[in-house]
């Protein structure tokens, strides 16, 4: 009877019961949340007059370079040697370079402007080594829940953020809540799990750019990645940057305050949190297929502000955009580990972010002169049109359905 049994495969163990995940989670959320509270933490020192809009503008700036310096070359050392190093490293060098801001952020803009450079670099860093990480921390059946874990823990950290901090403001000043930001920067540096599967040290040690060449050849392996990425870029650099100029004028001159703006950033967060819970569970058949729309919903936002609309029509716009993120982000994360070759998944995540996310002030340059030159009227509806229409063509490439080879075998099953 014994030697006729089935062996039982025992059930993976729930992912927050599992240390190296809640170790996981923990980094990527602090990271997340000292990325997302520097701009405000910067924008309360303008008001409390320790640094002008001026300077204002060039940290951001510096920060932005140094995220796009460090964005490639961070990938290639995060697929040639360690990824939980490179999380180490990029962490210390953000948290150690956070005080520096502090200390001089009154004293002297160019050291603060280095220090925003530095600060930038080590976020650029930890990106990419962190979705490879996770890749090697989280099996491959539990990725989603795990990705979608990780962005609701940092969506509901950014909507309660901004009024603990704005109390905290009132009691500490500028430079103690940037110290704060360092503390979160070396919880993400010293917190995360070791990883499994790093790659070995190479031995040819070919120079960053050829490597860098190689993980874009991996990525024109995948027609849905380069077509899926393309489509991300394009609503970010349209239908986002038209969006965070054009809203806070329209909160303004249509509706008399600035409780509009407030408004539908919360309900965009709001519908983030929404999106993320929908996907820990949800697996669509035509996975990729769903992603795409989920992108696509942004067309509403600048449509919604083109239109003479009741304030509670934008609000709806912003929720149905921020669920329609995440239904994208989760399952875009998730197929990149899975589909991509582990060796180059750094690299491939970081082009992923650098054309994405790193390039979207390029966006936020652009759309104020075509404002000028064209009207908000036009920018909004051509910014609509590409929200609605590069996901669509991107749903056309073949593979894009399920965010997978033709013949739905990723490279985990081939190797």
């Amino acid at each position: 009877m014994l030697d006729n049994a089935v062996a039982v495969t025992p059930a993976p163990t729930p992912l927050l019961r599992s240390p190296s995940f809640v170790r996981l989670w923990t980094g990527t959320m602090a990271s997340g949340v000292a990325t997302w509270a520097l701009p405000f933490i910067l924008g309360l020192a303008v008001l409390d007059r320790s640094l002008t809009g001026v300077g204002l503008g060039v940290l951001l700036a510096t920060r932005t370079v140094g995220f796009v310096a460090a964005m490639p070359v961070a990938g290639v050392l995060a697929d040639r040697y360690s990824r939980r190093k490179t999380v180490l490293w990029s962490g210390l060098t953000a948290a150690l370079a956070t005080p520096v801001m502090a200390m001089s952020l009154e004293r002297s803009l160019l050291v603060a402007a280095a220090a925003a450079f530095v600060m930038g670099a080590g976020q650029g860093a930890c990106r990419p080594a962190f979705q490879a990480l996770t890749a090697e921390v989280v099996a491959e059946p539990q990725r989603q829940q795990a990705n979608a874990a990780i962005t609701l823990a940092v969506r509901v950290t950014t909507l309660v953020a901004p009024t603990l901090t704005a109390l905290l403001a009132v009691a500490v000043s500028t430079p103690v809540l940037l110290w704060g930001v360092g503390a979160l920067w070396l919880v993400a540096a010293l917190v995360p799990p070791p990883g499994n599967d790093s790659p070995p040290p190479s031995t040819t040690r070919p120079n960053i750019l050829a490597d860098f060449v190689d993980g874009l050849r991996e990525a024109r392996r995948h027609p849905w990645f380069v077509a899926g990425l393309a489509a991300l870029t394009a609503v970010i650099a349209t239908g986002y940057s038209a969006t965070f100029v054009v809203l806070p004028l329209v909160s303004r001159d249509r509706f008399g305050s600035e409780a509009v703006l407030a408004a539908a950033m919360t309900t965009y967060t709001i519908g983030a949190l929404v999106g993320a819970m929908i996907i820990a569970r949800w697996r669509p058949r035509a996975q990729g297929w769903s992603a795409l729309a989920g992108l696509a919903l942004y067309g509403l936002v600048p449509l919604s502000l083109l239109l003479p609309v009741n304030p509670v029509v934008i609000f709806a716009a912003y929720v149905l955009a921020g669920i329609g993120i995440e239904l994208f982000n989760v399952p875009w994360f998730t197929a990149t580990q899975r589909e991509v070759e582990p060796a180059k998944l750094a690299r491939v995540s970081s082009l992923d972010f650098l054309l994405s996310y790193g390039l979207a002030p390029v966006g936020l340059a652009l759309i104020a002169p075509a404002i000028d030159q064209f009207g908000a009227t036009v920018v909004l509806a051509v910014c609509a049109v590409v929200c609605f229409a590069a996901p669509a063509a991107a749903a056309v490439v073949p593979s894009s359905r399920g965010f997978s080879a033709s013949h739905g075998k990723s490279n985990a099953r081939l190797q």
